[in-house]
């Protein structure tokens, strides 16, 4: 239902923001039992039905469908990476609130990240739009503890001085005693590397040295910023999110070390400040039994998921932004490159429609670009260094036509096409334009569907007169074995197992968007279920 959002968008918009209009607010199951507001901008102005999702621009946002036990630490971290958050309120009763930022270019980008990225709180889903008012005025003694935790949070964003007087529960800042913080991994089905550790903890300051280790079979690290301020602010924004989708938790505390002594720059350590340190090749390896389960190219493998503030797992983060792009500017391509090259091809068999399938179950294909001089090569342009991130992650030693391919970051930062006029034997394909883009929708069901290629399909839009049958005879047409096929119960979609991996890449290559007839294309992605 890519749909829905726009439409409820509307109404509660309306409604909740003419509420704010009448000035006193009465919520029940609120801890501020009424609140004095006065908004400068359109206090009375109706809104009409058809008004935008997104409104004219404003620094205070307005966040509905809020889980009803969430709390004003986890609406404020939302707004904590983008600029200084200034004030908030919060409508238990509505399961709403506003937040302010300190200015509009901040909220402009929170809401276009977040319009690519649906935010989740508590495991459910967000929505963020402009507010109709320009400025939030709460009355302050009334809004006591929203205050506190706001004046908690800035003094961590801005100085290191203890905050006397406020009553602050679950936010609990004290002064960051240490620079340096020590950093636990739960769940770690993924591989996180001493870069994608970087990448994420820069975000609230400069790191200056990493070390990594595994004990008691977890993988753990100690991290040191210039600042303990920087400390405190990424261990309150970051700690108990997952870096990647549902797993990879990340448990921070401050470590009783204040300074760390980094003897080798490698995968394993890091001193930023001395990029002249050996590499010492005689380095401890990973714990075996950890090197076995992440055997597949680690170095290759960066950020598969997001980290979007405060992340509850959800998958829509883990598309839309890897953690390096967790600010995404409008035109500015979040995260990094978004150009991969591809080797290894089977030249004989691959064309840039079949790369341009496969690499678009992770993101939006732009551009295809077969090597001319090197034809087991390609060049794909995803739509951001996200997409580009996610797709390497998961198709780096697959194998497509019975090779296993390699994919890496490309050095180009665009795909070029070919000179007017100039024949490539149609090696360079531009998909720009394409109808077949899965994540151009923002909030879209796709981005809740990513998983890394799987022996088992979901197919989707599938008509009412094609059969079970018929669905396994198109399938094994591709060259493989069905194992098994279930239906869901309203028979526009069913699971489909071949009996291997290599198997069901190729099936999705083949029949994604194949014409069923009565105007139905088969949808094909892959699954996470078994059956």
């Amino acid at each position: 239902m890519d749909g829905i959002v726009t439409d409820v968008a509307v109404g509660v918009k309306r409604g909740s923001d003419e509420l704010l209009s009448g000035s006193v607010l009465n919520s029940p199951n609120s801890n501020m039992s009424s609140m004095v507001v006065t908004a400068n901008g359109n206090d009375n102005k109706k809104f009409k039905g058809d008004d935008k999702m997104d409104g004219a621009p404003s620094r205070v946002l307005h966040i509905r469908k809020l889980p009803g036990e969430v709390t004003e630490t986890e609406v404020i971290a939302l707004g904590l990476p983008f600029g200084k958050v200034t004030n908030i309120l919060m409508l238990k009763g509505k399961n709403q609130a506003f937040l302010e930022l300190a200015t509009e270019e901040a909220a402009i980008t929170m809401v276009n990240y977040y319009s690519a990225v649906t935010p989740h709180l508590r495991n459910q889903p967000i929505y963020i739009q402009y507010s109709n008012h320009k400025e939030l005025k709460t009355d302050n003694t009334l809004n006591q503890r929203a205050q506190a935790v706001l004046q908690a949070v800035t003094a961590v964003q801005t100085t290191n001085t203890p905050i006397s007087g406020t009553a602050v529960s679950e936010s609990a800042v004290t002064p960051a005693q240490s620079p340096v913080l020590r950093i636990i991994i739960d769940n770690m089905y993924y591989p996180v590397t001493l870069d994608v550790l970087h990448q994420i903890f820069s975000k609230f300051g400069a790191v200056l040295k990493i070390i990594t280790f595994t004990k008691n079979n977890q993988f753990q690290a100690l991290l040191q910023y210039g600042d303990p301020v920087n400390a405190q602010q990424a261990k309150l924004a970051l700690d108990g999110q997952n870096i990647y989708n549902a797993c990879c938790t990340l448990r921070i505390d401050f470590s009783k070390l204040v300074n760390l002594n980094v003897k080798y720059n490698n995968d394993k350590s890091r001193d930023y400040t001395r990029p002249d340190l050996p590499s010492g090749d005689g380095q401890p390896a990973l714990d075996p039994a950890i090197a076995a389960a992440f055997a597949k190219e680690t170095s290759l493998l960066a950020v598969p998921g997001a980290l979007s503030p405060l992340a509850i797992p959800n998958a829509a983060a883990a598309a839309a932004a890897a953690a390096a792009g967790r600010v995404g500017m409008p035109g500015v391509s979040a995260g990094g490159n978004t150009v991969l090259l591809v080797s290894n091809l089977n030249e004989e068999m691959v064309t840039p429609q079949s790369l341009f399938t496969l690499f678009g179950v992770y993101g939006d294909v732009q551009r295809v670009k077969i090597l001319y001089n090197k034809k087991d090569s390609a060049l794909i342009q995803m739509a951001d260094g996200n997409q580009s991130q996610l797709a390497m992650s998961h198709l780096n030693g697959q194998k497509m036509y019975g090779k296993i391919i390699r994919v890496t970051l490309s050095k180009h930062q665009t795909v070029q096409l070919p000179r007017e006029g100039l024949d490539d034997q149609g090696l360079t394909k531009d998909f720009g334009n394409s109808p077949l883009h899965r994540f151009k929708k923002p909030g879209s069901k796709n981005f809740q569907n990513i998983f890394p290629p799987s022996a088992t399909l979901h197919l989707s839009n599938i008509p009412p007169s094609v059969a079970e049958d018929d669905l396994r005879t198109l399938f094994a047409n591709t060259g493989g074995t069905v194992k098994a096929f279930k239906f869901f119960q309203d028979h526009k979609m069913a699971l489909l197992q071949m009996s291997t991996v290599e198997e069901a890449i190729q099936a999705l290559i083949d029949l994604h968007n194949y014409n069923l007839g009565e105007n139905h294309h088969l949808r094909v992605s892959f699954s996470k279920s078994t059956i």
